[in-house]
């Protein structure tokens, strides 16, 4: 059953050129075959290039926790390199959304 999932990452590295591609690919690989969207906002501050992913839309996993642990397993190294921060919640089918009261 799918699930509403939405994933905010914040990537930090010492300015360079095309950081925001090499975030894209590392997105691109880990997710690839998923029913996810993301989008890319990039700013430079002091010297750091700084990346806020905001990834959206169907997926597989029930919990948050599915989903750290499927990003454990499977993303580049430099991902992890790279991850300052992370925000995740999954809305099961099967939990429900909390917001009418029938799950």
């Amino acid at each position: 059953m799918n699930s509403e999932t939405y994933i905010d990452l914040c990537f930090v590295k010492v300015a360079c050129v095309n950081f925001s591609s090499e975030i894209d690919k590392l997105l691109s690989d880990l997710f690839k075959g998923s029913r996810l969207n993301w989008y890319l906002d990039e700013k430079s501050i002091d010297g750091l290039d700084i990346v806020v992913a905001e990834v959206k839309g169907m997926s597989g996993w029930e919990s948050e926790e599915e989903t750290i642990e499927f990003i454990e397993n499977h993303a580049d190294d430099r991902l992890w390199k790279y991850l300052h921060g992370y925000q995740i919640y999954v809305y099961s089918a099967k939990r429900g959304c909390n917001t009418c009261g029938t799950h």
